[in-house]
């Protein structure tokens, strides 16, 4: 006797659902994986490439904000992202904070990592990398690339054209300070035409607004070994920078064999070209592949 409509579609559907749950079975617990999430694709022979997480460190006179439309580019194409805080307190207690965030941090262990860094930030990484076997590549953007001895201050008046002389600045003295040291904030009127030049007035004042300070002793304490020396590097140089001038972050940029992206931007980059930004940073992500 033939089967009807309706008991061939019961038997139908069943088969389907054990198909499924065999296929299911199949593939095991913990294999499954949401979409965009940062799961590097299948390598010949079942190994897996991890896909590079992403570390940013901001610069002076900013925040981890500096980066906002850098960092939601970045994760639309699935990348894990940090923008740790950069403290601003002297070089080497800086560069020792993000070594411990690169090397102790469990998220870390075991992913490579492109480590990008901003204008300050660019010596932090330069020093921080060092010893942080994870990190694969470097990203300097419009920022201080050093050599060992070299110092901020140093680099910044190698070439003329910085805008940020002494009278720049308020000083202001900050608790538990070493002798003499003191926080420099910029003078919120130069912000607009210095600092944050190319960006809508508005937003240049509420960068004036936010900023936070540098210590001054970062200007003149000495860069350690390079970490460029033996990591591939990047560097997009604004070419309408007026916080370091173009010229000098081309130099540090050729010293340290970075492949360089010029931008009509200034010293804001990240914030004013976000795009370039990312682009360079995923051409350093493709190179690590």
């Amino acid at each position: 006797m033939s089967l009807s409509r309706t008991t061939r579609r019961i038997s139908l559907a069943a088969l389907l659902a054990v198909v499924l749950a065999a296929a299911l079975l199949a593939i095991g617990p913990g294999r499954a994986t949401s979409a965009g999430a940062s799961v590097g694709a299948a390598a010949p022979g079942g190994r897996h490439s991890a896909k590079p997480v992403i570390v940013l460190e901001h610069g002076a006179w900013a925040d981890a904000s500096s980066w906002s439309s850098v960092i939601p580019e970045l994760q639309r194409r699935g990348f894990t992202v940090y923008a740790p805080p950069n403290p601003l307190r002297g070089l080497p207690q800086d560069s020792a904070y993000l070594h411990q965030f690169l090397t102790q941090n469990a998220a870390l262990q075991g992913q490579p990592v492109v480590l990008v860094g901003h204008s300050y930030g660019g010596a932090v990484i330069t020093n921080a990398a060092v010893g942080a076997p994870g990190v694969r590549a470097l990203v300097y953007v419009d920022a201080f690339i050093p050599d060992e001895g070299d110092t901020i201050g140093g680099l910044a008046s190698a070439e003329p054209g910085s805008c940020l002389g002494n009278e720049a600045f308020n000083p202001v003295p900050y608790p538990g300070a070493p002798s003499g040291d003191v926080d420099l904030y910029i003078k919120p009127n130069l912000v607009p035409g210095c600092f944050a030049t190319g960006l809508p007035a508005r937003q240049a004042a509420v960068i004036a607004a936010t900023q936070r300070p540098l210590a001054a002793s970062a200007f003149t304490e000495p860069s350690g070994p390079p970490a460029w020396k033996t990591i591939p590097s990047w560097a997009v140089i604004g070419t309408g920078d007026q916080i370091i001038p173009p010229a000098e972050l081309t130099f540090m940029a050729k010293r340290a064999g970075a492949r360089i992206t010029d931008v009509n931007a200034g010293h804001l980059s990240l914030i004013s070209k976000p795009s370039v930004v990312t682009r360079v940073i995923l051409q350093a992500v493709q190179a690590t592949g």
